[in-house]
């Protein structure tokens, strides 16, 4: 195709029907970011098409409908008299902007995850058709969810994962649970609705065409003889505990089946060529006396599962444990242990909907929560994988332009090797040489003399940094990368191959130095911009990787603490890390890294910020991606962010106990309010490179005890004992420490 013309052919048809010439248009959009050999990586582009072709159905259908029952999102997004509008007038697509939330249920090692959204609409299969309820009173009230005000949810873990939404008015109320069972021949999303009306009425079950993305077609439903089963698009099936007392459906063109419950009919059968069918079976409701409907859908047969699915109780024995006196961060600790274990079915997901593919970078942070809760198996896995993704260049690859990706496998790579005592295999060398040189030869030369010299070439990097740029983000990558290649071979016994490396780590980092001199010297403070050409903004959020999770500098340097700095006074919205890039929102992971950073150097503000993570976390203990600063749902990604979950494990963990490079720091980031309430506080165990150990911490809060037990792979590391406010006194034993107040 070199030779072939086709880009003046596609000019000319452009031109000769009024359009921009798409090339020149590109090339001026390639002009506000550095030259890069990926402009935009396809696997995003790729994503983002799909999504904007649903958001063109989206506008073709729903503003013209609104008489429809819509999703929560979309009830809230197109009311002018919501805080949650968003005007349409050149808006060429309709997304989900302001609500995106939802809670996966299901079971450990099932890749299939029903997601639930805050109005209890619940989409059993990954991006597909949805099942909702309504009640109808006899004098013509309704309860929908998605339009009530009045709606709760809970997520019930005490004897698995399941999701309950209530929802009532002064006469009626629906209560509905779903979760993923195991039937003994297959695995079924069970969604169990139980409703009840004061002067008797309906509850009605309906299918719908959309999901919380938005249109998701139903081309046919079809009842049974026996009124028992739904079947949808010939393909899926819904099982119902009771027959329907009558039955209605309804096609695009005659609007939606709530619009026609009043009528007479008991069609079973229902057919649109347009994919906006809509089914609704109704039962009645005696006066004052509940009643329960089960929806039954099943999601797979246990003879096609790879992976075993566990209880949820056998998946959880062993895991690290934490016990303190706030209850909200208890609660989220749980929540986001199962939210991490449900996300790793075989290979590790940052979400369960939008985002259930596999990126390098996430995986790096999804990776090390699972090893610092101790579920080593699912980290194994998930790592046994990466050999295949390697290309022949040695480049770890999920998707183009990307060039942290080496450093993050690397890294994690043998993070997981000190965290088990693993002795790498001659497999994980190979990927560890491989990934290394490839960092070495996509360097860029260190002559001539430039802010950029040495460092990685321009990229897409983390996406919302901005534009292609010499992101520090990657540089840093490369550098951990080059040590943890370095540090792997000298596990291996490859000791000279392991010193080239090394070598080339610190001339690499030595590159940073000089670049990072430049800013200072251009900005006139020693806070780490994105990028060498860049002004301080949000994207500097990036460099301070440098300091969480990378140590790559020291708890006090100065370039860290002054990036910190500008990223708390400037970058923030109700205290939580605003991203004006791409995300547009406040970002529960990010804020947490500053937490980390702040936590590492004693700053007691980190304490601020893991504060405003609770206060950002749904009814239902979970983070999606960014946060709308004013409807506090979910304005980008999943709704359900696993890389946030992540965080908040890790930031727990640290705050009891964290490694540096001469030993255990313990209780540098445990609030001295919890000491108040007299009890003990504890985390574990949790492993380190040193070996697993639990921390706790009790007694009286003016003189508490720190106690620690380890099991050391080869002797007792140094141990430090930094909790703030306090300093230590005489110890009380060998793994015990009694502090007093400063």
């Amino acid at each position: 195709m070199k030779w072939f013309p086709w880009q003046r052919i596609v000019r000319h048809v452009a031109r000769s029907h009024g359009f921009l010439d798409p090339f020149a248009l590109l090339a001026r959009l390639q002009q506000f970011g550095q030259p890069s050999e990926v402009h935009y990586p396809i696997e995003l582009l790729r994503a983002g098409v799909a999504m904007h072709a649903r958001g063109l159905l989206n506008a073709r259908i729903i503003q013209h409908n609104l008489d429809w029952v819509w999703p929560y999102w979309v009830q809230r997004q197109f009311d002018p008299r919501d805080v949650a509008f968003i005007p349409r007038a050149f808006s060429l697509t309709h997304i989900n902007l302001t609500h995106r939330n939802w809670t996966a249920v299901g079971l450990p090692n099932l890749a299939e995850m029903p997601i639930v959204d805050p109005a209890g609409l619940v989409t059993p299969c990954w991006d597909g058709w949805s099942l909702d309820a309504w009640v109808g009173a006899k004098d013509g009230e309704w309860l929908l969810p998605a339009r009530s005000g009045g709606v709760t949810q809970t997520i019930d873990i005490e004897q698995g994962l399941a999701l309950r939404t209530h929802a009532r008015t002064e006469q009626l109320s629906l209560h509905a649970r779903v979760e993923v069972v195991d039937t003994g021949t297959a695995y079924i999303c069970r969604v169990r609705y139980e409703a009840c009306a004061t002067q008797g009425g309906w509850l009605v079950v309906t299918l719908r065409p959309f999901n919380p993305e938005g249109v998701a077609f139903i081309h046919d439903v079809r009842l049974s003889e026996a009124g028992d089963r739904w079947t949808v698009n010939d393909t899926q099936t819904v099982e119902l505990s009771d027959a329907p007392d009558d039955h209605h459906v309804s096609q695009y063109h005659a609007g939606d089946v709530f619009l026609h419950l009043h009528e007479s009919t008991d069609a079973r059968v229902v057919h649109c060529d347009l994919g906006m069918a809509t089914a609704a079976a109704r039962y009645r409701l005696e006066a004052g006396i509940p009643r329960t409907v089960e929806c039954r859908i099943p999601l797979q047969s246990r003879a096609t599962r790879p992976f075993a699915p566990m209880s949820w109780a056998d998946s959880l024995a062993g895991a690290c444990r934490l016990a303190v006196p706030d209850r909200r961060y208890q609660a989220l600790f749980d929540i986001a242990l199962r939210t991490l274990v449900l996300l790793s079915p075989d290979d590790v997901y940052p979400g369960p909907y939008t985002y259930k593919r596999f990126w390098f970078r996430d995986a790096a942070f999804l990776i090390d929560g699972l090893l610092a809760m101790g579920f080593t198996a699912r980290a194994q896995q998930a790592l046994s994988r990466y050999a295949a993704r390697q290309n022949v260049r040695g480049y770890f690859h999920s998707q183009d332009g990307e060039w942290d990706s080496n450093g993050e496998a690397l890294w994690i790579l043998l993070r997981y090797c000190e965290r088990t005592g693993h002795r790498p295999d001659a497999e994980w060398l190979e990927m560890a040489r491989r990934g290394a040189d490839w960092i070495l030869r996509k360097r860029l030369p260190e002559t001539p003399d430039s802010p950029h010299a040495g460092l990685l070439p321009p990229g897409f990097s983390a996406e919302h940094l901005g534009p292609n740029d010499y992101y520090y983000w990657d540089d840093f990558w490369g550098v951990a990368g080059l040590r943890a290649a370095a540090a792997l071979l000298r596990r291996g016994g490859e000791d000279e191959a392991a010193a080239k490396y090394a070598q080339a780590a610190e001339a690499f980092l030595a590159c940073i130095e000089r670049s990072l001199a430049r800013c200072q010297q251009r900005l006139g403070r020693a806070a780490m911009p994105a990028a060498p050409y860049r002004r301080l903004d949000a994207g500097a959020i990036g460099s301070i990787v440098a300091g969480y999770p990378l140590q790559i500098y020291a708890p006090e340097d100065r370039r860290l603490l002054d990036s910190a700095e500008y990223l708390m006074s400037q970058c923030r919205v109700g205290d939580g890390f605003f991203q004006d890039m791409i995300h547009s929102g406040i970002n529960a992971y990010l804020t947490l890294h500053i937490a980390q950073v702040l936590m590492r150097a004693g700053d007691t503000r980190y304490i601020e910020l893991m504060d405003a993570v609770v206060d950002l976390a749904s009814p239902t203990g979970q983070w999606p991606e960014a946060i709308h600063p004013w409807t506090r749902g979910g304005c980008m990604g999943d709704g359900q962010h696993g890389w946030a979950a992540a965080e908040w494990l890790i930031m727990l963990r640290n705050a009891f106990v964290r490694e540096e490079d001469d030993g255990l720091v313990l209780a540098a980031g445990i609030p001295a309010a919890w000491l108040e309430t007299g009890g003990e506080i504890s985390l574990g165990p949790t492993p380190t490179r040193y070996g697993p150990v639990s921390v706790s911490v009790a007694g009286d809060p003016e003189r508490p005890h720190v106690r620690w037990q380890g099991v050391w792979r080869n002797g007792a590391p140094r141990v430090r004992i930094a909790m703030l406010g306090y300093e230590a006194a005489p110890a009380a034993g060998e793994n015990e420490v009694t502090l007093r107040r400063r």
